[in-house]
């Protein structure tokens, strides 16, 4: 693992990268396919929809284990603070909110006896579906938000929450991490890990998190990438291409559904294209860090 700060490309460059990522205005990629904009959403929903159950067993057998060792250093990176709220964006199993959560606990005990959710303007189970953005927009009633556009993974996570005895420090949201339904600077940190790369459109989601997170908040981003070795990356296509949708047939019982999310990490900016459109978002001290030689990377930046 390292840390590598980027120099600034041109201007030149990051409209490239804008082209690359979403073909036409009216298209983008779906997999290594292009479908209109207003159907990427759809198609991914019925994606997580179909894989929730099976979704972290199947994360499980496609790292052989190694996703959880890059969560748990994810979170060590995020270092929890009591004082701060706290979102997790697109993690709705839930699985990157309770390592937060737990991290927290383990320095500072007291938090786990934290004031329960108050009444708020949202639902009894703190679901929240945006409709006119403008008028609506709301503050977290927890200094822990979950968001994720997909009912079917949030309901997991909402079970897992009761299972772990964390139901009540939890505020989930079901929304579009394009359109997050918050008023501006509510968050110290923001966090997403593995979903980012399903979004229509990459830019507007980090001009979201520009925007909810307070000044001097952190964006936190943990996503598969480009392994930076040639060899290995050769094994790690291979691997990938000839395993990972077999084990969803069987798993799973869906095949397409684990094309896609191979396809999806092959179609996604580099490290450096991705560094450089965060920057081109307004946050400052960008930088990121290779896990496994590339095949995931953790992106960092500051709302200053």
């Amino acid at each position: 693992m390292f840390i590598r700060t980027l120099s600034s490309i041109n201007r030149f460059s990051l409209l490239s990268i804008l082209r690359t990522h979403s073909t036409t205005s009216n298209t983008t990629h779906f997999g290594f396919d292009e479908v209109p904009e207003n159907e990427k959403q759809t198609r991914v929903n019925e994606v997580f929809s179909s894989v929730a159950d099976s979704y972290d067993l199947m994360n499980d057998i496609m790292s052989f284990g190694i996703h959880r060792i890059w969560k748990d250093h994810f979170i060590r990176i995020v270092r929890p603070d009591p004082q701060w709220n706290y979102i997790d964006v697109a993690g709705g199993t839930g699985d990157i909110a309770f390592r937060y959560l737990k991290e927290l606990d383990r320095y500072y005990p007291s938090a786990a006896s934290s004031i329960p959710l108050s009444e708020s303007p949202i639902t009894p189970t703190h679901t929240y579906i945006a409709d006119s953005l403008e008028q609506t927009r709301i503050r977290p009633t927890s200094k822990c938000v979950v968001a994720d556009i997909n009912p079917n993974m949030l309901a997991v996570g909402k079970q897992r929450s009761i299972d772990n005895n964390l139901h009540n420090r939890i505020q989930w949201i079901e929304t579009n991490a394009e359109e997050l339904p918050f008023e501006d600077e509510q968050f110290d940190v923001y966090t997403i890990a593995f979903g980012i790369r399903n979004c229509t459109h990459i830019d507007r989601v980090v001009s979201e998190a520009y925007r909810v997170l307070k000044k001097g908040g952190r964006f936190l981003c943990l996503e598969f990438s480009q392994v930076n070795n040639t060899l290995l990356r050769y094994f790690y296509d291979q691997y990938s291409k000839t395993f990972i949708p077999p084990m969803g047939q069987i798993i799973a019982n869906d095949w397409k559904s684990y094309q896609y999310l191979i396809e999806s990490i092959r179609v996604f900016p580099k490290q450096k294209e991705f560094a450089e459109l965060i920057r081109s978002c307004n946050f400052r001290y960008v930088n990121f860090e290779n896990l496994s030689f590339g095949v995931s990377t953790i992106h960092s930046g500051y709302k200053l």
